[in-house]
């Protein structure tokens, strides 16, 4: 009796392969990731994003600082935050945009929330932004077919390599998408925002945050101490009149009656 000979490959193929597991939202919601490590949820999957350059970073700094200023200038009732806050974009995908902007009645909604700070469905974002980096079809194809059919009504490409900023935007009156192009010579002009406007130059080089704090404080302190010296001159006036009243009334003059 001849005893066959089986392969190890002919094993492999005779047993059943192990699936691999695909998250729930929820459980995405309840993953403990390696600490430094952002994850989105792609179709079930979790997808680790690659660290950013600096300029990525400062880009996006810098977009959260503007919107901020502007937000407290206008007294709108509006957050952003930079690569904190996920978006749910389909039934088992959520994404990390670069830049997001909500009102507070959804971070009131969800800041206590357990688990990933994500935005469901009902919670939508007014606008996401990406940067894009290494992966361009990510966030020209996929990233806005998501956004897209999220029903998000406005998503930013900020694009450093061919320096541009293209802005996508759901009107109400259309049906999906339609963009426009802002290039180095022009400011970037929100369907949302009209009198937000931002150097499109500007932000593909911005300062550092920082700096730009330091100055704006620095504003700050020296409008102070003008407003004190201008209350030091004020009171000199003041005792100075004071003190030619007692005079006048010294030589039995009334200071009211001298025009």
């Amino acid at each position: 009796m001849t005893q066959a000979v089986v392969s190890a490959t002919e094993v492999a193929i005779k047993e059943p392969q192990e699936q691999e597991h695909l998250l729930t939202f929820q459980e995405y919601l309840d993953y403990e990731v390696q600490p430094g490590v952002l994850y989105e949820l792609v179709k079930g999957k979790l997808i680790p994003m690659g660290a950013s350059t600096h300029n990525h970073t400062n880009i996006g700094k810098f977009l959260v600082h503007k919107f901020q200023r502007y937000f407290a200038a206008k007294n709108l009732d509006l957050a952003v935050e930079g690569l904190a806050t996920g978006v749910r974009t389909e039934e088992n995908s959520s994404r990390i945009p670069d830049v997001v902007v909500y009102s507070h009645a959804v971070w009131n909604e969800v800041r206590h929330r357990p688990g990933a700070g994500v935005l469901d469905f009902v919670q939508k974002p007014m606008l996401v932004i990406e940067i894009v980096s290494s992966n361009r079809r990510n966030d020209y194809e996929i990233k806005r077919s998501e956004y897209e059919l999220a029903e998000i009504a406005e998503y930013w490409i900020v694009d450093p390599k061919e320096k541009r900023v293209r802005v996508f935007a759901n009107h109400s009156n259309e049906e999906g998408y339609r963009f426009v192009d802002f290039t180095e010579e022009t400011s970037v002009v929100s369907s949302q925002f009209e009198e937000f406007t931002l150097s499109v130059k500007e932000l593909l080089d911005p300062p550092s945050v920082d700096e730009l704090v330091k100055a704006e404080q620095a504003k700050i302190e020296t409008l102070e101490q003008r407003n004190v010296s201008l209350e030091q001159q004020v009171e000199a006036e003041r005792q100075r009149a004071e003190k030619f009243a007692q005079l006048l009334l010294k030589m039995g003059l009334d200071p009211e009656e001298i025009d």
